[in-house]
């Protein structure tokens, strides 16, 4: 008996011991974590790594997992359709809402034709060899039903407009089927994508006035073209390596080492059309200040690019919605700016009337 409580004993003291290092040891869901807990996000890139698998090769081809290229498309459309509104009047939001559904869409149509024509030269590019067709995700036949749903609805958009509009959106059709095949033959296929991105800063203007104001619009346009030849310059110091070895010509290739110098005399050019948009349509303090604003955003964009970094090049190429956002805000309050200066010139003739 004596020795049994002693067993007792010696087993109670164990447990006693025992206890702390039990209750000092994680539950097994918190060995499972590795990290702090990740924090909620929501993108567009998040949203089609969300996507049934089915459906993501078709996201991804119109690349709507990288929307910057979508807003580069979508806000010259907004600075005209701002420039457009009625003095003292904010931009048409339900033009605003059409042409963002527009740039989507043409912008995936765009990506859809450009990759069903440079699917052989993306298998070799390891930027884009991952992309739907160069990957065999989805065949060349698959595509092309796809842009025909892609143009479908676009027209559908574009239908919305009055006649004048949709006469004009129907021309650049041409730009964006060709703009693909410019890099095999010219050294300036940047130049091309600026005429088809920027032909917003056309249609903006007639959808809201019925027609265009060239003197307006003209400068507009050719203001968002040299725009482009800035951030596509960079975008394509990228791929300049890749490009030299299967053939495809640039900017980047072109301007090589002189590359700033020429970013910088596009960007003065983009700024003397914005002032001349600007003084063709009685803009106001608010909008030179917006283009001072996005004078100094190019300079420092050029100043600190590195030509041979890609990673640096898409950071710049990807803060150009900035510069958009930036001349958007401008015109805006540079419209509601209008107003004021208004009723300061109709203020005399009311106390001419009390007397």
């Amino acid at each position: 008996m004596a020795v049994l409580l002693a067993r007792l004993c010696r087993g109670a003291r164990g447990l006693r011991a025992a206890r702390p290092t039990l209750a000092a040891a994680p539950p097994p869901r918190a060995l499972a974590r590795t990290g702090p807990p990740r924090p909620l996000s929501f993108s567009v890139a998040e949203l089609v790594r969300a996507a049934p698998v089915p459906v993501r090769p078709y996201l991804r081809l119109m690349r709507l997992h990288q929307p910057a290229g979508t807003w580069l498309l979508y806000l010259p459309c907004t600075w005209s359709i701002g420039l457009a509104a009625e003095p003292g009047c904010l931009p048409d939001w339900y033009m605003l809402s059409l042409f963002g559904a527009g740039a989507i869409l043409m912008r995936g149509a765009g990506c859809t034709i450009n990759d069903m024509w440079d699917q052989d030269y993306d298998k070799k590019v390891a930027r884009t060899a991952s992309r739907p067709l160069a990957a065999g995700d989805i065949s060349t036949f698959q595509s092309f039903v796809f842009l025909g749903g892609q143009l479908s609805l676009a027209l559908c958009v574009l239908l919305c407009l009055n006649y004048y509009s949709i006469v004009l959106g129907a021309a650049s059709l041409s730009l964006v089927i060709t703009y693909p095949l410019m890099k095999r033959v010219t050294y300036w296929p940047q130049l091309v994508l600026g005429l088809a991105f920027n032909w917003g800063a056309l249609l903006g203007w007639s959808a809201i006035k019925g027609s265009c104001e060239w003197s307006v619009c003209l400068p507009l346009y050719l203001a968002g073209v040299m725009w482009t030849l800035v951030y596509d310059t960079i975008y394509a110091h990228q791929d300049k390596r890749d490009d030299i070895l299967i053939g495809v010509k640039s900017t980047a290739l072109q301007f090589n080492e002189d590359t700033k110098q020429w970013l910088s005399g596009f960007s003065a050019a983009m700024l003397l059309g914005l002032c001349m948009a600007g003084m063709n349509c009685n803009q106001t303090f608010p909008y030179y200040s917006a283009v001072v604003a996005v004078g100094a955003h190019l300079a420092h964009q050029i100043y600190t690019l590195d030509i041979d970094k890609p990673e640096d090049c898409w950071k710049k190429f990807t803060s150009n919605r900035t510069v958009g956002i930036l001349l958007f805000v401008g015109i805006m309050l540079g419209n509601l700016w209008k107003r004021q200066d208004s009723e300061k010139e109709e203020e005399p003739l009311e106390n001419r009337r009390s007397r």
